[in-house]
């Protein structure tokens, strides 16, 4: 009997052992976040172009 309860305890510790795999883990990539670029920047040039304009044609 105590052959039995030996076999099965060292049975029991074998087989976690081996649970795992030994495939590689796989690693997600980071997540790249881009800020989103303000809309005033593609306003902003042509309201200088405007305000130049505007003060040349009042200098005349």
């Amino acid at each position: 009997m105590k052959k039995l309860v030996l076999a099965a305890a060292l049975t029991a510790a074998a087989s976690t052992a081996y649970a795992g795999s030994l495939a590689e883990p796989i690693v997600e990539a980071p997540v790249i976040v881009e800020e989103a670029s303000s809309s005033s920047s593609g306003v902003l040039v042509p309201l200088i172009l405007l305000a130049v304009v505007a003060a040349a044609v009042a200098a005349d």
